[in-house]
Formats: structure tokens, C-alpha cells, sequence
């Protein structure tokens, strides 16, 4: 799919040229979007690096135990049909905690594992299981708690005012797209339409990958190392230090700024985020007793390799879509879609990133880079791109990988569930721009 989007942007932005007489601007646009995007990919790697060794940090501290910890009681009661001790149960808390902390090379191996266990508790091999769907529904619109990092460093990188902005209408449109998946599939799983079909009618499934890790965490069910009395006492220390600096700005503040929640819009979601944020991880460290610098320097050299492996998707998407809007075409879709999403409060400049952003986890980033390039990343445009950059998953792929690895060629209800928490989180991700940003 991305093939044939990439292909056409580039074929469609060379004809639209010939008739428009903009080649010259085709051909320069695409030569400065291939610079661009390696400056870019420069300018983010400092970022990734220092935030994957901070939630290194914040994971190995105990913060990845407690999300375990809190998923499992809600898990039982969202998945009846498996056991509570079944490796299946194991697999999906630590694939939806690693997730909810933002570590995605490592949820998608228990990904996997959950799902060739709970095929092996599926009577109807072939066909998903409800547990199956609602398993996926969730990965695919999967929530996550921790910021969106490389949105964050692409937004630093263009010189945002407030690059942590975002964070809070992205959880707000995670939280809409998952919560609607999950309803979703609890109400139609029971339709005739997406009834399992009997397995003579199902192709025959595929053999399971092999070397998926164990699903249960070692020492999970220990207690957790408690704090020395020095480290907690210095922790309270800090939170008293900050509430009483926060108070006093609020005091002199508040007033001047029109009352309370313009000083928490303004000041406090704007420019306290990120360093209580990062406070926060350290503090985890420290309670959990575990030598923050050392697991900071392990985690942030994962920050390389990340930035390496997407240059290539930055350098194709931005040349495409530079060479598309130099063209004009962009500016004809645009002016034809706009009085539609304009009527809904969805500027028509944000529809390539929301059309592409359940085909192309990749090809959305480098759309939102170049859209945050464009039109500023403190603009309207620029800040909703960024949120529905995070407000959902990249459905088809996640479909793809793990329908695939138990091969499961009846998805029943599993895609019209996800496309439609898809566009909740869209329809939350708008709303919570246009009540935060205006």
C-alpha cells in the first residue's frame, strides 16, 4: 500500500507539474526535502536518545512492575474466557504495559506470544476468537501514557515554543480511540455477521514463529525492593520544594494570566512538562534503587539505532510529498476538501496524515515532519498533526503481523472495530486541539 501511495504522490506531482509550469519548483523541492529530512533526522537523535534512556530508567526502576501489576485485575475481567494463570494472560499484561510505556520493540514480541496462545484456546482455528479481537483492537489503537517522544524531537527540532504541547490532547485521543475499539468489539462479537466461521471454511493456519521470549517476568510477584528512609525522605523533600514553587508562580501569576486554567494551559502544561517529566523518571530511579546514569547511557544507545532506521522512510515520504505540493496538486485536494473538513473543525491540510497514519506508522511520521515544516509547528495544523500522529496505531500492520503469525484468515469484527477507534481518536484529537490550542 505505501508502495502504491509513494509512487503515485511522485507520478501524479510530475504530470500536475507539466500542466501547471512548475517543474522547476518540483525538481528543487525535491532536492531540499532530501537535505531536510537528514537535518531532521540529526536534529531528533539527541532527543531519542536522551528520552529512551529515561524511561530505561523509569522501567528497570519499577514503573513497568506497577503497570503489570495494575493491568492485570482489569484484564481478567475484559478476557472472562482466559484463565487468569494461562501464559496467554501473562503475554497480554506484558504486551500491553511494555506498549502503554512506549516500549514498542519489546511489546511486540509478547504480541506475538499472546497470540499463539490464546490460538491455542481458540475452538474455531482459523477464525479469531473474541479474545483475539479485543487483544488486537486494543494493540491497534494502543494506548500510551508515556509522550510521544519522536513528535516531541521533531517539534524541538522546528523551533516549537512548547514541543511537549501535544502530550496531553494525545492522551486524550488514545484513550477516545481505544476505549471506542473496545466497545466496539464487545458489542458486535456477538452478531451473526461476525459469527466465527467452522474451520473447513477457513484456510489452514500457518505454523507460529519461533524464539518468542517467556511471558512471565521473573520476580514478578516478589515484593518490590522498598526504599531506604534518606532516599524517600529526599523524594518528599522535592515534591514539597516543587509545590510550594509552583504555588508561589500561581499566586503571582494567575491573576495577570486571567484565572487558573489559562496558567495551566499557558505555563504548566507548556513548560513544566518536561522537566517534571524527566524529574519523575529519576525519582523512580532512585526509589527503585538502581544507578540511574549507567541504565540512561544502556537505554539511550537505542536512540541510535532508532534514528538510523528511519532516515530512509523520512528521505522517500518527505521528497513525495515536497514534490506533490510543489506541484500544486496538494493546493487543488486541499481546496476541494476543505469546505467539508472545515465544516467539522478538521482543516483539510491534516488529511494525507490521517489517511496515512493507520497504512504507515513510518510514512505518517515523515508526513507530520514535513507538515510541522511547512505550516509551523505552533500552528494549528502543525499541533494537530502531532496529536493524531499519537492518537492511534498503525492498524493495518498490526493486523498484518499478528493475524499472520497465527494464521488467522477470518478476522471478523477485528477491522471495522479498530478503523472506527481509529476515527475517534481523530474526533477526540480535534477536539482537544481546538479546546487547548483554539
Amino acid at each position: 500500500m505505501l508502495n502504491a501511495i509513494w509512487v503515485g504522490l511522485v507520478v501524479l506531482a510530475v504530470v500536475v507539474a507539466a500542466f501547471t509550469g512548475r517543474m522547476e519548483a518540483v525538481s528543487q523541492g525535491a532536492l531540499d526535502a532530501a537535505k531536510d529530512a537528514i537535518t531532521l533526522v540529526i536534529g531528533l537523535t539527541g532527543g531519542m536518545i536522551l528520552f529512551l534512556g529515561l524511561v530505561k530508567v523509569a522501567s528497570e526502576g519499577g514503573l513497568l512492575r506497577a503497570f503489570i501489576r495494575a493491568l492485570r485485575p482489569v484484564l481478567r475481567r475484559l478476557f472472562p474466557d482466559v484463565p487468569a494463570e494461562h501464559p496467554a494472560m501473562h503475554a497480554m499484561i506484558m504486551n500491553l504495559a511494555a506498549n502503554m510505556l512506549g516500549l514498542g520493540n519489546a511489546a511486540t514480541p509478547f504480541g506475538l506470544k499472546a497470540m499463539i496462545e490464546l490460538d491455542r484456546l481458540n475452538p474455531q482455528r482459523g477464525s479469531a476468537s473474541n479474545a483475539m479481537a479485543l487483544f488486537l483492537a486494543i494493540n491497534a489503537t494502543a494506548i500510551t501514557v508515556m509522550p510521544p517522544t519522536g513528535t516531541v524531537m521533531i517539534r524541538a527540532a522546528a523551533d516549537s515554543a512548547a514541543p511537549f504541547a501535544i502530550w496531553i490532547p494525545t492522551l486524550i485521543a488514545t484513550t477516545a480511540s481505544t476505549l471506542t475499539a473496545v466497545l466496539v468489539c464487545l458489542l458486535v462479537q456477538g452478531w451473526p455477521m461476525f459469527r466465527p466461521r467452522p474451520p473447513s471454511e477457513v484456510a489452514p493456519a500457518d505454523d507460529a514463529p519461533a524464539g518468542l521470549p517467556d511471558a512471565k517476568l521473573p520476580g514478578l510477584d516478589a515484593p518490590a525492593a522498598s526504599a531506604s528512609p534518606w532516599r524517600l525522605a529526599f523524594v518528599v523533600g522535592i515534591g514539597i520544594a516543587l509545590f510550594w514553587g509552583l504555588a508561589r508562580q500561581w499566586a503571582e501569576q494567575a491573576p495577570a494570566m486571567g484565572g487558573s486554567w489559562p496558567f495551566l494551559r499557558d505555563l504548566v502544561l507548556r513548560h513544566w512538562l518536561l522537566p517534571l517529566l524527566m524529574l519523575g523518571f529519576v525519582v523512580i530511579g532512585i526509589l527503585g534503587r538502581v544507578r540511574v546514569y549507567d541504565l540512561l547511557i544502556e537505554g539511550g544507545k537505542e536512540g541510535l539505532g532508532v534514528a538510523a532506521r528511519i532516515a530512509p522512510y523520512l528521505v522517500a515520504i518527505l521528497v513525495a510529498v515536497a514534490m506533490f505540493r510543489a506541484s500544486g496538486a496538494l493546493e487543488m485536494l486541499v481546496g476541494a476538501l476543505d469546505p467539508f473538513t472545515s465544516a467539522v473543525g478538521f482543516p483539510a491540510e491534516a488529511l494525507p496524515m490521517a489517511l496515512l497514519r493507520p497504512l504507515s506508522g513510518s510514512g505518517a511520521f515523515a508526513v507530520m515532519a514535513e507538515a510541522v515544516n511547512t505550516y509551523g509547528p505552533d500552528s494549528f495544523v502543525g499541533l494537530l498533526v502531532c496529536t493524531l500522529q499519537g492518537s492511534t496505531e498503525t492498524t493495518f500492520y498490526v493486523l498484518a503481523v499478528y493475524l499472520g503469525a497465527v494464521g488467522v484468515r477470518d478476522a471478523r469484527h477485528i477491522l471495522p472495530a479498530c478503523l472506527l477507534g481509529d476515527l475517534a481518536g481523530y474526533a477526540a484529537g480535534t477536539a482537544a486541539c481546538h479546546a487547548f490550542f483554539g
